[in-house]
C-alpha cells in the first residue's frame, strides 16, 4: 500500500475543481496560464582551506603530520527551465572526488548528476491548495531540502541528519508536495530508492519518505508566526524483513537578527533479516546571530550535535561543537550570494580520554 500513497494523493487532487488564473504556478514565478518557455542557469560553489590539528597522519616518509589541504567541496551548475505553467524541469551536475586506488583517475574530480528531474505543477486544480506538484526522477529529498532554508550554513557541513541521521539530500523516486492554506505550513511525500543519488537501487526496496511542516501562528506576532514545527519519518529496507528506518522531529525560528533550530532524530539500521537492529538517537541545536543585517556583513554560527551511535551503548555518545565568524557579501540585486566562514569544529567522546578531531577551517560560498 505505501508504494501507491502518492499517486493516490496525486489523483485525489487532480479531481479538485480547478481555480482561477491569476494564482501563482509553483515553483516557476509566473502567473498560471502563461505558457512562455524560459531557461535559466546558475552555479553553486563551496570551497575551503582545512587544517586538521587531530588526528594527526603518517606521511610517505614517516613523519607525523597535521593535514592541511585546499578543497573544491562541491559545485553545481543548476539549469532549470519551464516547458509550460505546468512542466518544468531541472538538471544539476555535481563534483564529486573519485576514489580508485591504483586506477589513473584516482583522486580525480569528476562530474555526475545530483539532480535531473520534471515537474507537473497541479495548481490549476488545487484550489487554495497552492505549490502543489509532482516530482520525478533524481530530485531533493524532502527533510534536508526543507531545513537548508532556515541552516544556511550547509557549505560549513552537511546538516545533523545526514551527517548522523544517513540521510541523503537527493534520490530517484516520485514525490507530491503542497501548502497548506493560509500559511500554516506544508506537506512531502515520496517514494524513493533510498540508496541516494550516488548509488543505484540494489534491490525492490523503496523508501516512503514523508515531511509535514505546521506553522502553528501564521498570523502571530512577529516572533510567533515564523516558528516552524517539523516531523519526518523515512521508512525503507535494506533487504526484504531488514529494516532502516528514520525519524526526526525539529522546531526552528527565523528572526531578522538570528535563525535557530532544535532536531531530534532516531535511526534504525538492521543489515540483514538475521541481524540485531542497532538503534541510534541524537539532538542537535543551532543558533546564527547576525550582527547587521541577514545576508549582509557579519554573523555567527554556533552549533551542537549530540549523538549515541548505539543506544544500547551509554557510554557511546560522541559531541560535535562548531563555532565559526561568517561574513556575507552585499550584493546589489538578485538572489546571489557569497560569504566566508572562519570556523572551529570538534568532536569529542565519552570514556575516550585524549581522543578527539579537531579542525579550523576557512569557508567560502558561491550561490547565484
Amino acid at each position: 500500500m505505501r508504494r501507491f500513497l502518492p499517486f493516490l494523493a496525486c489523483a485525489a487532487l487532480v479531481a479538485v475543481p480547478r481555480a482561477g488564473y491569476a494564482q501563482i504556478t509553483a515553483g516557476t514565478g509566473t502567473a498560471a496560464g502563461d505558457d512562455t518557455q524560459s531557461t535559466s542557469v546558475g552555479a553553486v560553489i563551496f570551497y575551503d582551506y582545512t587544517y586538521t590539528k587531530s588526528p594527526k597522519i603518517t606521511d610517505a616518509a614517516g613523519n607525523v603530520v597535521s593535514p592541511s589541504a585546499f578543497n573544491l567541496v562541491r559545485t553545481y551548475i543548476n539549469i532549470q527551465g519551464r516547458i509550460s505553467h505546468v512542466i518544468s524541469y531541472r538538471i544539476t551536475p555535481d563534483i564529486s572526488r573519485l576514489g580508485l586506488s591504483g586506477n589513473s583517475l584516482d583522486g580525480s574530480l569528476l562530474y555526475r548528476v545530483k539532480y535531473g528531474f520534471a515537474q507537473f505543477a497541479l495548481d490549476d486544480w488545487t484550489g487554495a491548495w497552492r505549490q502543489t506538484w509532482v516530482r520525478m526522477g533524481v530530485q531533493q529529498t524532502p527533510y534536508i531540502d526543507s531545513q537548508e532554508g532556515v541552516y544556511r550554513y550547509r557549505f560549513q557541513g552537511t546538516l545533523f541528519g545526514e551527517r548522523d541521521g544517513g540521510l541523503s539530500s537527493s534520490d530517484a523516486g516520485i514525490s507530491f508536495h503542497t501548502n497548506i492554506p493560509n500559511s500554516y505550513g506544508d506537506f512531502h511525500i515520496g517514494l524513493y530508492n533510498g540508496e541516494g543519488y550516488a548509488k543505484a537501487e540494489a534491490n525492490n526496496q523503496q523508501a516512503l519518505m514523508v515531511r509535514g511542516t505546521l506553522r502553528p501562528m501564521p498570523t502571530g506576532g512577529a516572533l510567533a508566526r515564523t516558528i516552524k514545527i517539523n516531523a519526518f519519518y523515512l521508512g525503507d529496507h535494506v533487504v526484504r524483513d531488514a529494516e532502516r528506518s528514520r525519524f526526526i522531529t525539529s522546531a526552528t525560528v527565523e528572526q531578522p537578527h538570528f535563525n535557530a533550530g532544535i532536531e531530534y532524530l532516531r535511526r534504525t539500521d538492521q543489515p540483514l533479516p538475521t541481524s540485531a537492529k542497532t538503534n541510534a538517537d541524537g539532538v542537535s541545536f543551532f543558533v546564527t546571530p547576525v550582527f547587521k543585517q541577514k545576508g549582509h556583513g557579519p554573523e555567527a554560527l554556533i552549533r551542537v550535535d549530540s549523538y549515541r551511535p548505539n543506544t544500547d551503548n551509554k557510554d557511546g555518545r560522541q559531541t560535535r561543537l562548531i563555532a565559526g565568524l561568517a561574513y556575507w557579501f552585499a550584493h546589489p540585486s538578485g538572489n546571489a550570494t557569497a560569504a566566508w566562514l572562519l570556523d572551529y569544529e570538534q568532536v569529542t567522546f565519552k570514556n575516550i580520554s585524549g581522543v578527539k578531531q579537531q579542525k579550523v577551517a576557512l569557508h567560502g560560498l558561491i550561490n547565484f
